[in-house]
């Protein structure tokens, strides 16, 4: 018998070592259950200490390998992770408006775990102009949010979260899941919180972990492009994306002399009787 999986097309750097990029994806979605369609929007040298070098590839062959997959398949959910240059950032919300009833996830990435930039201000001006208005969510953690709205670390503001969500809402994207754990290291809790157009807000605590992690912002966003592409709700989306990511976070990978690798196959080796549930509402 024939399986139709739900597909996700994700516009997205290579990361070699699998921890972020376009493979975190690819294993995120998955080990969830959907099919993932990607198109590479550059290229980079890294491992689980760092970026060393990225290179864009051109926006032609971006919008080359997209609408050769969009012409082919149904897509389900679309996420943008890393998309390069201004010239390709253009080019996916040209694409994007082409297709406006495929839910759009945007994990709008500034900088690599280590601190290495990964966009240009002036590709992330283009970002919030062109993608965040298409956006079904977008799910920046703390110090992206902040960087977006006063250009400084959330440390090194007054403001609170609300401050930093509400703020990113008038860019226009439906919902925002602002993430907090780089703030307040000194909880045992992490309080991410969502916010939605309409002005409602639900707010998550999880176990802090303790050790550093590389690609679990991208892990984040493309489990929540996977639920949404089966079929849940955008807040049912997040809920579950959040316990999944926190579970390949606490079965994390050591593959290198750097940060962990979130393990997306945790499940495999995970033992049935035990209970990790992580969430308080």
């Amino acid at each position: 018998m024939q399986q139709n999986y739900p597909k996700i097309l994700t516009f997205a750097a290579s990361d070699p070592s699998g921890g972020a990029g376009i493979q975190a994806d690819i294993m995120t979605q998955t080990s969830l259950g959907c099919f993932p369609l990607s198109v590479i929007t550059a290229l980079t040298v890294q491992d689980t200490q760092g970026v060393k070098t990225i290179q864009s590839v051109t926006a032609s062959l971006v919008d080359h390998q997209a609408r050769t997959l969009l012409d082919e398949s149904e897509i389900d959910a679309i996420k943008c992770g890393v998309l390069g240059d201004i010239e390709n950032i253009k080019v996916i919300a040209k694409i994007i408006s082409d297709y406006p009833k495929i839910p759009v996830v945007i994990d709008p990435i500034i900088a690599s775990g280590r601190g290495d930039s990964l966009i240009t201000d002036e590709g992330l001006e283009m970002m919030i102009r062109l993608l965040f208005p298409v956006a079904e969510i977008i799910t920046p953690n703390i110090n992206e949010g902040s960087l977006i709205i006063t250009k400084n670390l959330f440390d090194e503001i007054k403001e609170d979260q609300f401050f930093i969500g509400k703020s990113l809402l008038e860019f226009g994207p439906k919902n925002i899941l602002l993430t907090a754990a780089d703030h307040d290291l000194n909880s045992a809790k992490v309080k991410n919180i969502l916010f939605n157009h309409s002005g409602s807000t639900v707010t998550y605590e999880y176990q802090r972990l303790l050790l550093k992690y590389h690609g679990s912002g991208c892990t984040l966003s493309s489990s929540i492009a996977a639920f949404i592409a089966l079929g849940m709700t955008t807040e049912g989306a997040v809920a579950e994306a959040q316990d999944f990511t926190w579970q390949t976070l606490k079965y994390g990978l050591k593959n290198g002399r750097g940060q962990l690798i979130p393990n997306r196959f945790y499940w495999m080796m995970q033992d049935p009787e035990d209970d990790n549930e992580p969430q308080h509402h």
